[in-house]
Order: structure tokens, then sequence, then C-alpha cells
């Protein structure tokens, strides 16, 4: 008698195509783990760099004082977003650990719950980068090297301030301006004092004893920066570089300066100064 062989059934079939899909979900959650440690450490990260500005001062190179409260609650929500995120990847991760044995529709749930708040690989890339540059590239204020299209001698007039009720002695470059264009004859400012400080900048078409004092305003932060300046006469500029700073004592005279007539401080006295703590003006 011949005897059939049969292939016998497993009473456990493997399901390779299962174990193919349960392989490839590991590596997707272990990217999407990546990406969220990445994204908790993106936020800590832009929280700290706040504080580290505001408590060093260098928060004013970039904003008006007015807006710094803007600064402190960006710094405190980056910091307690990114804290809840630790903490939220660190109690799924325990959770994951004690259900590890559960069937797979309890793990796909917790694949769904791991996968909420991951962010893709270019959006990373592109909110990492305010950090990064901020960390790379030195903080400091604009200074003459930064003027671009030359430096204005008007100021944007502020119906808020009283320019002429402050001391000639007490105004700054901006308040000179202002001052100026509220007064229809140059003439009057004939003879006036001055003690301003500010930045040395010169254009080539300059005269030999001409330079301007000039300082950056920001209404509200340094994308809309822009520089002005008074013009100054004097025989000693030779030693003057260009963007130090200086304090220039003189008084007002008419005279040709860019083919206008316009008020120019005759120059008495300079003196190299140390940059002011708070080196732009608000408008």
């Amino acid at each position: 008698m011949t005897t059939l062989n049969l292939p016998h059934d497993h009473d456990h079939p493997h399901d390779h195509g299962a174990s193919h899909d349960h392989h490839d979900d590991g590596h997707a959650d272990g990217a999407q783990t990546v990406q969220l440690w990445l994204k908790a450490a993106i936020l800590l990260g832009l929280g700290l760099y706040f504080v580290y500005n505001i408590l060093t001062g260098n928060l004013t190179n970039y904003i008006n004082l007015r807006f710094a409260w803007l600064s402190y609650v960006a710094a405190a929500l980056f910091l307690i977003i990114g804290l809840y995120s630790i903490w939220h990847l660190l109690t799924a991760h325990r959770k994951g650990h004690a259900h590890e044995h559960n069937d797979q529709h309890d793990h796909d749930h917790a694949h769904e719950g791991h996968s909420h708040g991951a962010i893709s690989w270019p959006v990373l890339a592109i909110v990492s980068v305010p950090l990064l540059l901020g960390t790379l590239i030195p903080s400091r204020p604009l200074g003459a090297e930064a003027v671009s299209g030359g430096v204005n001698v008007s100021a944007v007039e502020s119906a808020e301030v009283t320019t002429l009720s402050i001391p000639a002695l007490e105004r700054n470059v901006l308040d000179w301006l202002r001052a100026f264009n509220r007064e229809a004859d140059m003439a009057r400012f004939d003879g006036e004092p001055v003690d301003v400080v500010g930045f040395i900048y010169r254009e080539p078409t300059f005269a030999d004893d001409q330079f301007m004092v000039a300082r950056f305003t920001v209404s509200c932060c340094v994308a809309d920066a822009s520089a002005i300046g008074l013009a100054v006469q004097s025989q000693d500029t030779a030693s003057l570089e260009q963007g130090s700073w200086v304090r220039v004592q003189g008084t007002l005279h008419l005279a040709d300066f860019r083919g206008e007539r316009l008020p120019v401080v005759q120059a008495e006295r300079i003196d190299r100064v140390d940059q002011p703590e708070h080196p732009y003006l608000y408008p």
C-alpha cells in the first residue's frame, strides 16, 4: 500500500507580513521619539536663550525696550512647553514598558498617542535656525558697518514728544533732528550749544573735516532700525575711526552739507567714549 505524505498544517502559522509591519512600526516609533525629543530640546533651548539675553542685557540689541515684556512671556512659554514635552515623553516611556505585552490593538492605540505632537524633520530644522544663529553669532548692536543707504538728517515726528521743551544740552541726536523738523527757519539754531553721543560715520563724499555723529533708532526691533545723525565739522578728525563712539561738544552753525543748508555742529571738543549701555534711540 502506498502511503501518501500530505503536508501538515501548522497549528501556529507565522505571518511574515505582520512581522515585517511590526518591524517597520518599531522604526517609525523610534524616528518619532527622536523628533519629539528634539522638539523638546529646541523649545527648552529657545526659552533658555531668551532668559540669557534678558539677564545679560543683550535683549536691547534686538528690540525696543517697550516690548521687552513680550520676551519674558516668550521665555516662560518656551520653558513651560519644553518641560511639559519632556514630562510627557518620560511618562509615555514608562507606560510603554508597563504595557509592552499588550495585544496588537493596544499597540495601535499607543502608537497613535505616541505620534501625537511629532513634527517633521524640515519643520524641526526651520524652528532650530533662530536658536543656532542666536548662539553662534555674537550679540552686538548695530553700528557704522550696518548703515545702508546713508544716515538720515531728519527724524520721524512723534506727537507725544515735546522736543523744544528739552534743554539744548540734554538733547540727543534724535531730539535735535525732531527740533529741526519743527522749525521752518534753521537760522534759529545758530549758536545753540550741543552735547551729544554717537558713533563716527563718514561717506566718501565728505570733506576731510566733516563726519556725522550717528545713532540707530528702533521703533519695534532691529528689522526697522534707521540710522540718523548730526553733521559735524572739525579740524581734528584724522584720528577718529569709523564706527568709534564719541562725545561731541560744540555749537550749531548753518553750513552746506550734502548740498543742503543745515545746522552743523562746529566741534569744540571730541572725546572717545564707551558704547552706551542702550545704544539705540527710541522714537
